[in-house]
């Protein structure tokens, strides 16, 4: 059945335009894949410059429920979608730029979920989930693999489990999580002053991760991975401990 748009009110308009397109989506009238009409023809439908409701349509594709593309033709204009992973991976990341959370909250955050997608994983993960997640450890354990590439297939290979654990709201969250701080991730491991060494030794923890999720073994995979979360990651909060402490 076809979407009836009605117009709305001036004030605010571009919020408005998010509001009407919202519960478009909450009344099951938009769903992911659904295309919006043309800029063209909802502008006037809706009683709004084409400006504002460019303005709204930015908005939704910022947070990942939309994607314009632009052109002409049958694959043109805006569509619904569903990639909340990078939009909130975004937002996280700037909120702690701006110390609207703390390492301390950041790395508790990241053992309470991780600790659920492993133990969970362990449960649900299809054999071909670990051979993916497997193939990511193989690649983490070639010799003189970059810092940077390493980095890249270690948060892969942590968001891969929390996808196979079966709940999409703890991937999302955890995929967000760890991309908040990916850049001070990255930027310890290329302070470490044996990098082979520490390659390695992050590598033979992933390689026993994986091998009590295949044992179906959560409580022990759980367990791990909160020591490992908290070598590195409590390494962080512990340096900028002592900076404040220093500055102060």
């Amino acid at each position: 059945m076809p979407v009836e748009w009605q117009p709305v009110r001036q004030s605010r308009t571009h919020e408005l335009v998010l509001q009407s397109i919202e519960q478009r989506v909450f009344a099951g009238e938009l769903r992911a894949g659904d295309r919006l009409p043309p800029e063209r023809e909802l502008a006037p439908v809706l009683g709004v410059s084409r400006s504002a409701l460019r303005e709204a349509l930015r908005v939704l594709e910022t947070i990942g429920v939309l994607v314009a593309q632009p052109g002409r033709g049958p694959d043109a204009g805006a569509r619904i979608v569903r990639h909340p992973d990078d939009a909130l991976g975004r937002l996280l990341r700037l909120h702690f730029a701006l110390g609207s959370y703390s390492l301390e909250d950041v790395l508790e955050a990241r053992v309470v979920l991780e600790r659920s997608s492993f133990e969970e994983a362990a449960r649900n993960a299809s054999p071909e989930d670990l051979d993916e997640a497997e193939d990511l450890v193989v690649r983490m354990a070639v010799p003189g693999v970059p810092v940077l590439e390493f980095n890249d297939l270690d948060t892969r290979f942590h968001v891969h489990i929390a996808r196979s654990s079966g709940n999409e709201l703890t991937s999302t969250l955890t995929s967000a999580v760890r991309e908040s701080v990916r850049p001070l991730i990255l930027r310890a491991l290329e302070a470490a002053e044996d990098w082979p060494a520490t390659a390695a030794a992050l590598n033979a923890e992933h390689t026993e991760l994986l091998r009590l999720v295949r044992a179906g073994e959560g409580a022990s995979a759980a367990d791990l991975v909160e020591k490992h979360i908290r070598s590195l990651h409590g390494t962080l909060v512990d340096e900028n401990s002592d900076r404040e402490s220093g500055d102060s």
